[in-house]
């Protein structure tokens, strides 16, 4: 599935100007790759569950997420980004 449209939410934005410069080049790399194929192998993406039943998440790096939601074919919405503390 290709993505052309990507919306973000205030919380998204405020928590992508704390990250690094380093880990912003890494999200810029592997946002790319979700615009071409949101389930391509490196990003792991994954359905979340529990009270986050309705979103997604995919790796940035090792410690990194982004958690989006599908909002209709080829948009999506970044919800938020940072460790596995996003997920609480």
């Amino acid at each position: 599935m290709r993505i052309q449209r990507i919306l973000y939410t205030p919380q998204f934005k405020e928590n992508w100007r704390k990250l690094s410069s380093r880990v912003k080049k890494k999200a810029v790399r592997q946002e790319k790759l979700f615009r071409q194929d949101v389930f391509h192998p490196s990003l792991l993406t994954h359905k979340l569950s529990g009270k986050l039943a309705n979103y997604w998440s995919f790796s940035i790096d090792y410690h990194t997420r982004i958690v989006f939601r599908f909002l209709k074919e080829g948009e999506v919405l970044f919800v938020d980004v940072g460790t596995h503390e996003i997920y609480k």
